[in-house]
């Protein structure tokens, strides 16, 4: 089984060492392990998407990382001239991977790059996507300002109302997907509401999603590059679009009067 993690990178200069010490252990080590029903990781392909980075975010990570690659430890550096948005960025990642299982990973280590291989490990038989989710009853949020939480808790909270009460976080970069999905499902949008779009549309097309409860951890280094404003305004839009679509299946159920 050949595993590929992306991880987007937007102005990540002062992360270079915590990849380095964090990431690329857990990457390494993931070679040789094996998953549900015995299957065995024969190969870890990293793709870094560098989504425009006014630093120098694309030629530290080839100088530092390039001659990490090996026969089982695959590098592939790509790069946007401008910066497009994270879901751009995301799309870049899956077109250049090549595993069976695909993990969507935060490069500031936001969601502990050592919970990697638990995450993998709820892509079992008949799971096709695995969301971290720190708001579960057994996740955590550790450092992260209030008024954060308060937006993304909040807008995660519409859309158990909106879509399945039964999932707690619908907002997380880090997750895990089944290559099926990303080869299906078809998604819209360039800025923070792209994994929230691919999630949605998998889940009413059908795709088992299921939960990995997960610690949020505040951001060590560098700044966050939401822009909340406009991430708010792509929720709401998006919520609106859901709720006229489980309306108008609603409708489809009722019986026409006499």
């Amino acid at each position: 089984m050949k595993i590929s993690i992306i991880v987007p990178c937007y102005n990540e200069v002062d992360n270079i060492q915590k990849l380095e010490a964090e990431f690329f252990p857990v990457a390494e080590g993931l070679v040789g392990s094996s998953l549900f029903n015995d299957a065995i990781i024969q190969c870890v392909e990293v793709v870094f998407v560098d989504d425009g980075s006014k630093d120098s975010t694309f030629d530290v990570l080839k100088s530092a990382f390039a001659s990490r690659a090996s026969a089982n430890l695959t590098l592939k550096f790509e790069r946007h001239e401008m910066n497009r948005g994270l879901g751009a960025a995301i799309r870049t990642g899956f077109k250049a991977s090549t595993g069976e299982l695909i993990v969507t990973t935060d490069s500031d280590g936001t969601y502990k790059f050592s919970t990697i291989p638990a995450l993998l490990a709820c892509l079992n038989d008949g799971v096709d996507l695995v969301t971290a989710s720190p708001y579960h009853p057994e996740g955590d949020v550790v450092g992260v300002p209030a008024y954060r939480i308060f937006l993304s808790r909040g807008s995660s909270l519409l859309y158990r109302i909106l879509l399945d009460w039964k999932i707690f976080t619908y907002t997380a970069l880090f997750r895990g997907y089944r290559r099926r999905v990303i080869e299906q499902i078809q998604f819209e949008a360039d800025d923070y509401l792209a994994g929230t779009e691919l999630m949605v549309k998998a889940m009413l097309k059908g795709y088992t999603v299921v939960e990995y409860p997960a610690a949020l951890h505040r951001r060590v280094f560098g700044v966050s590059k939401a822009r909340l404003l406009q991430t708010i305004k792509s929720h709401l839009r998006f919520q609106a679009r859901l709720l006229l679509h489980r309306l108008h299946i609603c409708s489809l159920f009722v019986e026409p009067k006499n």
